[in-house]
């Protein structure tokens, strides 16, 4: 069993996320064992780990009573974001998810429905035998909400063109930064740490979330797919209007109009040429800015915690995770 090598300089987190894997791995087996397979192989398919990492470091400026509940707490978190992206691709249609074919491209849309559910429900029952009191189990559920509104918000802008950076920040907000605030607030919570320490968990975690969501839009015009282990240009062919591309119409709409009055029918050299004008139009280097100013306020967060050597941790993983390529 291995894990992303962005871990591999962190010997002591790295040894928990390959425990973190293995309750990961025996959770989701089931009578089927081509379904077990196929999640089993997703789990283990390239992902970071991000969000069971960030609850495990941030775990440490506490005391937690149990290590084995607090590894499945950590997976716990991944099991949810995954089962997020199964119905996601069912959603786009997508064939691929971190360079393997997606559950909803070799099995159907209605299995990958059922298997995302499935998941959910594994999350709840991890939940369920783990949390440490009821509050926590709330906390859950409420971050959960919030990131299906973030989804729902998302389907309900999908290609409209005067969607605004207000609604765009809105929806990543619960879509993306609201579990890296979460697995952060859930991490210095489960360890008993001081309310302002939880406070400021929370805060690192929403920073780095919005600044890993616009940087992966960014890429999404700038890395090719095998950089990104999954298709390029997929956010504008679905009809997902992406910073990049809502600060380039700002600048020159009356450009944009006739390409993305199309809709789904745009055409390869089309996604192509809707490229090129985001890049003229300063939409990747806008977008770059704001992403930095994210990634600043993420950073200047981590140093403001106790000075443990889990610190420097998560500031160098932080760091390498917003300043990346793929």
């Amino acid at each position: 069993m291995s894990i992303h090598p962005l871990w591999d300089q962190y010997p002591e987190i790295k040894e928990e996320l390959l425990e973190t894997r293995k309750v990961m791995d025996k959770v989701v087996k089931i009578r089927n064992k081509e379904i077990t397979s196929a999640l089993q192989l997703l789990l283990g398919s390239g992902g970071k780990l991000l969000r069971p990492a960030f609850f495990l470091l941030f775990s440490k400026f506490g005391e937690v009573e149990s290590v084995k509940k607090t590894q499945r707490m950590a997976a716990s978190l991944e099991i949810l974001h995954v089962a997020t992206l199964i119905h996601d691709d069912v959603i786009d249609d997508s064939p691929m998810r971190r360079s393997v074919p997606s559950i909803q491209a070799v099995y159907g849309k209605d299995i990958a429905v059922y298997t995302g559910d499935l998941l959910f429900t594994i999350y709840f029952h991890l939940l369920a035998t783990s949390a440490k009191d009821s509050k926590l189990i709330e906390l859950n559920a409420h971050s959960m909400k919030r990131v299906l509104v973030g989804e729902l918000d998302q389907m309900n802008l999908r290609y409209n063109m005067n969607i605004t950076t207000k609604q765009y920040f809105q929806h990543i907000k619960g879509k993306t930064a609201q579990l890296f605030e979460f697995s952060c607030l859930e991490g210095a919570y489960y360890a008993d740490c001081p309310r302002s320490i939880q406070l400021q968990a929370k805060r690192i975690g929403y920073n780095i979330g919005m600044a890993f969501q616009i940087m992966d839009d960014i890429l999404d015009y700038q890395a090719t797919s095998e950089e990104m282990n999954k298709p390029v240009f997929e956010d504008l062919r679905n009809g997902y209007y992406t910073l990049p591309l809502i600060l380039a119409m700002e600048k020159n709409r009356d450009a944009f109009i006739p390409l993305l009055s199309k809709k789904d029918e745009l055409s390869d050299e089309e996604l192509v040429q809707a490229h090129q004008l985001i890049i003229e139009n300063g939409g990747i280097e806008a977008a770059e800015k704001i992403a930095g100013r994210f990634t600043d306020k993420a950073l200047k967060g981590i140093l403001s915690l106790p000075d443990i050597p889990e610190r420097q941790v998560l500031y160098e993983v932080t760091e390498k995770l917003l300043r990346r390529n793929n």
